[in-house]
């Protein structure tokens, strides 16, 4: 066991010592690409995501010493006390009194009942209107941690999320919003949706107060630059406005996997396999942002140097985009 753990973290370091050299030749290819694009007033958006932030957090919380960032391991707590630290620089304001809310969960599996804790870190950027309904934008920090002495590091699955999640938390601080954003970084999601679920239960301020929840998770890699939006279906007063998103989007946006596999022609329905799922379940909408899996989904190799940074920033600027057209197409009646 202890020489396979061995075995991982020598590749994986060996994949990240790469990935640094030549990240930041990508980088201003890139950004290049980007400065060249003409700026419009349909692109301002898109000229607001900083690349090399983004790929900063996707290497720092898919670096070894968070070990996986299981909920409630060493390093998902290092993840944690990470995050704290960066909600805080960014600007973000504590929500009824605190960033950390700590949690509690019981599984039931063949083998017995697995009892679990975590706790979400959340932080709030004010709106320009305080009455408001209120958005959250969340990403779950948790990954599969070690197992059998081989790190996941989980870059994609969901370091990416985070990443993009804090991406937009800075825009927002420096131009609010119309309407509070609630940044919401969940953990236990692998352990089943736990964060969300624990969100929702003991809400840190009225549940009544949250219209709509962005989530993102897995959303730095497809070799088609494919991104999946899901929630229009069962909440299509959404599809609206995100169509106008996907018609701008310098990546390909794609409506679906939000409904029965039975009508939807056997397409997988992700209604319920993150943590957007408790709030559809709350009856508050949602927005979901994600691709399709890939060869290194929930395996070892999930790693910061096989991000595409090119997609991954499109992506960005395509989900802000989004989030600052749903502050406008809902500025007086929530999206229900």
């Amino acid at each position: 066991m202890k020489t396979r753990r061995i075995i991982g973290l020598s590749i994986f370091a060996t994949g990240l010592i790469w990935f640094q050299v030549a990240g930041r030749f990508e980088a201003h290819r890139i950004d290049e690409q980007r400065a060249a694009r003409p700026v419009t007033q349909t692109r301002a958006a898109a000229l607001r995501i900083d690349s090399d932030r983004l790929m900063e957090v996707v290497t720092m919380l898919s670096d070894l010493k968070f070990e996986g960032r299981a909920a409630g391991s060493p390093g998902g707590l290092a993840a944690r006390a990470w995050l704290l630290e960066r909600m805080k620089s960014i600007g973000l304001q504590p929500v009824s009194g605190s960033y950390v809310f700590p949690f509690t969960f019981t599984r039931m599996r063949v083998s017995g009942r697995v009892d679990g804790a975590g706790a979400n870190v959340v932080g709030q950027c004010l709106g320009r209107d305080t009455k408001a309904p209120v958005f959250v934008v969340s990403s779950h920090y948790d990954h599969l941690g070690i197992r059998d002495g081989v790190v996941y590091p989980g870059a994609d699955d969901n370091a990416s999320g985070v990443a993009v999640m804090l991406a937009i938390a800075e825009h927002c601080q420096r131009t609010p919003f119309l309407r509070t954003v609630v940044f919401a970084a969940f953990d236990a999601e692998e352990a089943g949706l736990q964060g969300a679920k624990s969100f929702l239960i003991a809400p840190p301020f009225p549940k009544e107060r949250i219209s709509l929840n962005v989530n993102l998770d897995m959303v730095s890699r497809n070799d088609k630059r494919e991104i999946f939006i899901a929630g229009t279906h069962p909440w299509p007063l959404l599809k609206a406005p995100l169509e106008l998103v996907a018609k701008r989007a310098p990546i390909t946006v794609l409506f679906g996997h939000d409904k029965p596999a039975a009508i939807a022609g056997g397409v997988e329905d992700w209604t319920n396999q993150s943590d957007h799922g408790p709030f559809n379940s709350a009856k508050i909408p949602f927005v979901y942002f994600g691709v399709e899996d890939h060869a290194d989904y929930h395996q070892p190799t999930d790693m910061a140097d096989k991000i595409n940074r090119g997609f991954f920033v499109d992506v960005a600027e395509t989900v802000l985009d989004a989030v600052l057209q749903l502050d406008v197409a809902f500025a007086t009646v929530p999206p229900k």
